[in-house]
């Protein structure tokens, strides 16, 4: 695949970019008319743009709530160590688990930030217990169940980004 990292990216690029955030099923011909393009053009930026990898996939945003996967929960973990191999381990086995919906390597006290979606507390007491507290290098964790969801978005915030992206 060649190297699109220098690539000029257009007004019109944004606004392909912004739709198909809101929604990935348009057709291209209506992509094309909400942008002011032709089809064929439409298509040529829209493959350009999932070739440059700005566009990875396109998915179905389900309801967890409707889906009964109603508890949250945010953990923090710190590592006994950070060799290599303990830190390659825990971001595998992390990585497996389908419970994790995210993981971020963290500055600070904490190493790692998980964002943990189970059906109920007991879920989550199961997970801790049968996974988390049973991976070696698993030093200390701190778990904080969500309450009430004010905002949660897939959308990234193109707005803040130049005409041109890079």
């Amino acid at each position: 695949m060649e190297d699109l990292s220098q690539e000029k990216w257009t007004k019109i690029d944004k606004k392909i970019l912004a739709i198909l955030q809101q929604d990935a099923t348009l057709s291209v011909a209506e992509v094309a008319n909400q942008v002011g393009l032709s089809q064929s053009p439409c298509w040529r930026r829209i493959n350009r743009l999932e070739q440059a990898g700005l566009i990875r996939r396109r998915v179905a945003l389900l309801d967890a709530q409707k889906l009964g996967l109603g508890v949250v929960v945010f953990v923090n973990v710190r590592l006994s160590g950070h060799a290599d191999q303990s830190l390659r381990e825990f971001e595998e086995a992390i990585c497996a688990f389908p419970e994790v919906t995210e993981c971020y390597t963290m500055t600070g006290s904490m190493d790692f930030h998980l964002r943990i979606l189970v059906k109920d507390i007991q879920g989550y007491e199961r997970f801790f217990r049968d996974h988390l507290s049973q991976m070696p290098a698993v030093r200390e964790v701190h778990s904080s169940v969500a309450i009430t969801q004010l905002k949660y978005t897939t959308e990234l915030p193109l707005g803040l980004l130049n005409d041109e992206l890079k």
